[in-house]
């Protein structure tokens, strides 16, 4: 049996010298033998759990890297032995490793050490580990890849996994992996990730598309070839070589589909892209792919909105491809992708090809793209499960160019703002941001830029970051450094809130403690007393609620509670009644320490009491007021109870009158007459409005007092074709 297990791995290994001795130079094989010896004398014959050899999967993914993602041997050997390094508690130096295998294997393997270290079972919940994971990964692109073929291979033997492991590595997958390996430009890698994670996450969507696939396969391929056939002869007759290759979509791509536009399987109508390889030396390359573009178009009529030009601006990732849809036959819309063979071998392989080609930037951008993914996730204040969000978004989302005064390019994200540009330039020019110009012309920070957009940016020393431009911008350097500035302010205004209730509880005569914070955080429904502290310093949360939440809601004279919230000399010119401890309120209305509210408009007679605001002193309202009840239950500890005094002497109070009935001639005249005639009332404005037969208005006067209004009221009534009156609020 033993031997038989040698056979297997022994196999395994000759066929990946066999398939990957092509892409690797001779002089290496007999290092990557020492390798392999190394990784055997140590795990042998040892099985997972599920009966896989160990040595075996290292070997899988040894070849992964290097036939499918173009790694080199330094890569190749770290894969045989990270195994070895990592998984059975094998202790080597740092510096055996290094003289054995070399410094770059040393590098690669430390990496994985860090990767593996870390428990990313729950990536959405295990924040700080994301972030701790996504910074190792952001150290080597080698370790990014040798991951990804880890990840690969176990998503590949899937199946022979128990349940809970499947969905742990499929969610790990869907939310990390797949997307790396699009932003690495590895479109084949991702489109399996995301299938494989799709199979096992949503099984019977899964199935059920691939059974759909099967019924419809020989009417795409009848489709394809109808459509194909007029174009070939065109650019064959024209000395074009090419070949054409007719792409399905995955699996998960319809799914998403389906998902987003609310479609079944058969409203999906780009199920398949037509693909046009043409062979072309690099210097004439762009006017190949448009020639045959022209070709195409001539053909088939183009929807212009659909045109793509990765190739004159190719995609961060080195992407680089000219994409239009076309209507086919039927009136079908066909996407058309036409590249060149380096174009697809960099579309397919992403770094990998970047490498066979010399000259090519892909790997410079993708350095770029990591230092910008590092300078997030450095940031203290960052939210890993908002990072994720931002990350998937911005991996999926085409990009725009925008020019900066000086005529550099900038890639940014479609959608992106002036204010994203202004922090893609610099993190304290986004800060201090107020607005810019865009090819010569005043805009905002809201502005959304267009393809080709040159940009300048107007900063002001008094600017900050505010709460709302995160509903706005973009891209993820953008929004974190947005919340890390408000996270600073808080932090400030949360030190003074903290500073403002020890003085509070100091005045009180409490003690401050952890078992009170603990009680106020419940009460308020908070979890964090920064938060606590914060809504104290900017006033959503009033000292005086605490006091009665913490003491309870004990008696207290209406001096009392007006001493604790005015000056004293405020309070001191006050009436009060001190046989039941009303607020008095003089009919004269000369006391400039409260007003009459606007929202229930009081009249003297009117049953009252007084609501002390923060800003406006003691507002008086009715009882009746439709703002009371608010009031009263949420601010019990501002409610003054008050009563009026008749001074004697006779003041104006205004008051509105709704007034409505049946129309006729003279209406108008009749009810201005009784106001200003018969008992001397000075109306403030008067509007009526007639439909239909019938009236509706709204009155505006000064009475004396409520006796005086209801007089009028009365009066009113008695006019001929008056069906209702009564005392409005406002």
């Amino acid at each position: 049996m033993d031997q038989l297990l040698d056979e297997k791995i022994t196999n395994s290994y000759q066929a990946l010298i066999f398939q990957c001795g092509k892409n690797l130079p001779e002089s290496d094989l007999p290092i990557i033998e020492k390798a392999f010896r190394f990784a055997s004398q140590t795990l042998g014959n040892k099985i997972w759990n599920q009966g896989e050899f160990i040595l075996n999967h290292s070997i899988a993914v040894a070849k992964i890297s290097v036939l499918e993602l173009g790694l080199s041997t330094d890569a190749l050997i770290a894969a045989l032995l990270h195994n070895v390094y990592s998984k059975w508690g094998i202790e080597y130096s740092g510096d055996e490793v290094k003289k054995q295998f070399g410094p770059n294997v040393a590098t690669i393997l430390d990496g994985w050490i860090r990767i593996n270290s870390l428990n990313t079972g729950n990536i959405a919940f295990q924040s700080e580990n994301f972030r701790r994971l996504l910074l190792t990964l952001s150290g080597d692109v080698k370790v990014i890849l040798i991951k990804l073929a880890d990840q690969l291979q176990d998503m590949r033997t899937l199946s022979n996994q128990p349940a809970e492991i499947r969905e742990r590595l499929s969610i790990e997958t869907w939310h990390l992996y797949a997307p790396l390996a699009h932003r690495l430009g590895l479109y084949k890698v991702n489109s399996e990730l995301l299938d494989l994670a799709l199979k096992y996450l949503h099984s019977k969507d899964y199935e059920a598309i691939v059974e759909k696939l099967k019924e419809t396969a020989v009417e795409r391929a009848s489709f394809v070839s109808a459509f194909v056939l007029p174009i070939e002869k065109k650019l064959q007759s024209r000395g074009f070589d090419f070949e054409m290759k007719a792409r399905t979509k995955s699996i998960y791509s319809i799914w998403n589909k389906m998902q987003k536009q609310k479609v079944d399987f058969h409203e999906v109508y780009d199920l398949f892209a037509i693909r046009i390889i043409l062979n072309s030396d690099p210097e004439n390359e762009k006017a190949t792919c448009w020639q045959a573009f022209s070709v195409v178009t001539e053909e088939y009529l183009s929807n212009p909105d659909r045109l793509r030009d990765w190739i004159t601006y190719p995609k961060s990732n080195g992407y680089e491809s000219l994409h239009t849809t076309v209507l086919g036959p039927g009136k079908r819309w066909v996407e058309v992708q036409i590249r060149t063979h380096r174009m697809d071998d960099i579309a397919e392989n992403g770094l990998a090809a970047h490498w066979r080609y010399k000259g090519g930037k892909g790997g410079e951008e993708i350095d770029k793209w990591l230092r910008n993914v590092r300078e997030i996730l450095e940031n203290p204040q960052l939210n890993p499960v908002d990072f994720i969000d931002d990350f998937k978004v911005n991996i999926y989302e085409d990009e725009i160019f925008v020019f900066t005064p000086k005529g550099d390019l900038l890639k940014l994200r479609a959608g992106a703002t002036l204010l994203d540009f202004a922090y893609e330039i610099h993190s304290k020019i986004g800060d201090k941001c107020v607005g810019g110009k865009v090819n010569g012309k005043l805009v905002t920070l809201k502005y959304i830029l267009k393809n080709g957009d040159q940009i300048s940016v107007e900063t002001s020393n008094n600017q900050k970051p505010k709460l709302d431009w995160l509903d706005f911008v973009v891209t993820s350097k953008a929004k974190s450094r947005i919340k890390a500035s408000l996270n600073e302010d808080h932090k400030k205004e949360a030190e003074n809130g903290k500073e403002i209730l020890r003085r509070k509880f100091k005045n009180w005569k409490i003690e401050l403690n952890d078992i009170i914070i603990r009680d106020i955080l419940k009460h308020y429904k908070l979890k964090l007393a920064v938060d606590l502290y914060y809504n104290i310093s900017v006033g959503k949360i009033d000292t005086l609620e605490i006091k009665d939440q913490v003491i309870g809601k004990q008696e207290e004279s209406q001096q009392e509670k007006l001493a604790e919230m005015l000056p004293a000399q405020e309070v001191k010119e006050l009436s009060f009644d001190n046989s039941d401890d009303f607020l008095v309120i003089d009919n004269n209305l000369k006391d400039v320490n409260y007003k009459l509210a606007v929202c229930c408009n009081p009249i003297f007679g009117d049953e009252i009491f007084g609501f002390v605001t923060i800003l406006e002193g003691i507002k008086i309202h009715r009882t009746t007021c439709p703002n009371a009840r608010q009031m009263i239950e949420r601010y019990p500890y501002r409610i003054i109870k008050a009563k009026w005094r008749n001074t004697g002497k006779r003041n104006s109070f205004q008051a509105t009158i709704h007034i409505s009935g049946s129309d006729r001639s003279g209406i108008v005249t009749d009810i201005s007459r009784i106001i200003s005639k018969e008992i001397g009332i000075q109306m403030r404005s008067i509007a009526i409005n007639s439909e239909d037969k019938a009236f509706d208005g709204t009155l505006r006067v000064f009475v004396n007092d409520l006796e005086h209004l209801d007089f009028l009221i009365q009066k009113l009534k008695n006019i001929k074709g008056v069906h209702s009156v009564t005392r409005s609020d406002a």
